[in-house]
């Protein structure tokens, strides 16, 4: 996911989002594991879009990334 369409959401879609990414990210290590794992990238990828959702969660919590006045 791209920051753009993150920011956009609200924190609660965003911890949903998380999850199914996690959740994601455990079946594809699994399928490596198993050596029926197709799409290697797709792991890093993965990767990166949970630290997106974790660092805007974060900005969101703290209101650093929000327009404050």
């Amino acid at each position: 996911m791209k920051m753009k369409e993150i920011s956009s959401l609200k924190p609660d879609q965003i911890k949903a989002k998380l999850v199914e990414f996690k959740k994601e990210h455990f079946n594809l290590r699994f399928q490596k594991s198993a050596g029926q794992l197709n799409n290697t990238s797709r792991i890093s990828k993965v990767k990166k879009s949970i630290a997106r959702l974790m660092t805007m969660l974060n900005k969101k919590a703290t209101n650093v990334g929000g327009k404050s006045a």
